[in-house]
């Protein structure tokens, strides 16, 4: 964390320092064998849900460093808090999932089949230290004021403060939900006969 940012910028740099953390656990001492075991055809594996969020991580902020780039002169305001549309959105993709707002991910960023573990858990590192760089980059900005348009709902724009409320979020979810397939993969290796 670094202490020149704005409490509101703390508050969400600490949320992904934690969410870092969990995923560090979560790929302690798993092999690649669990890492890609699916509990069932067409769910997935830990590696399934790292590789998701590495490619969701890596076209969202693409789409929020443009909107970026092209408002450097819009400086910070207000705190960078999500909006009521915004806000409404992070908190459908809070674990645990809503069964009723639950959604297909959008075909550009499911995940590889099978992907190796350890390559997953690099790539999603790299993608989610991006989303922290982005948010120390760009803290002199006004975040909750310029908008980017969603790469993965047409016609949605939302600001770049959603932007990085919606990644912390969804990198939470599908952590909640790899932590349960590990789980269920532990558990399913131990009833295994040898």
């Amino acid at each position: 964390m670094q202490p020149s940012l704005p409490s509101d910028l703390q508050s969400l740099d600490s949320e992904l320092a934690a969410v870092e953390s969990d995923a560090r656990s979560l790929v302690e001492g798993l092999d690649e064998r669990l890492g890609g075991w699916r509990a069932a055809a067409g769910s997935w594996s830990v590696a399934e849900c790292l590789d998701h969020l590495a490619i969701a991580n890596r076209l969202y902020l693409a789409a929020m460093r443009r909107a970026a780039s092209a408002a450097p002169e819009r400086l910070r305001r207000r705190e960078a808090r999500p909006g009521l549309v915004g806000s409404w959105f992070v908190w459908t993709l809070e674990p645990p999932v809503k069964r009723i707002l639950k959604l297909p991910a959008p075909r550009s960023i499911r995940p590889h089949t099978a992907p190796p573990l350890a390559e997953t858990f690099t790539a999603f590192l790299a993608a989610h230290h991006d989303a922290v760089a982005f948010l120390r980059d760009y803290a002199t900005l006004d975040l909750a004021g310029i908008r980017f348009v969603n790469p993965f709902i047409r016609g949605v724009r939302f600001s770049l403060a959603t932007g990085l409320h919606v990644i912390a979020s969804h990198e939470r979810r599908h952590l909640w939900q790899a932590w349960r397939v590990r789980r269920a993969a532990e558990q399913s290796s131990v009833a295994a006969p040898a």
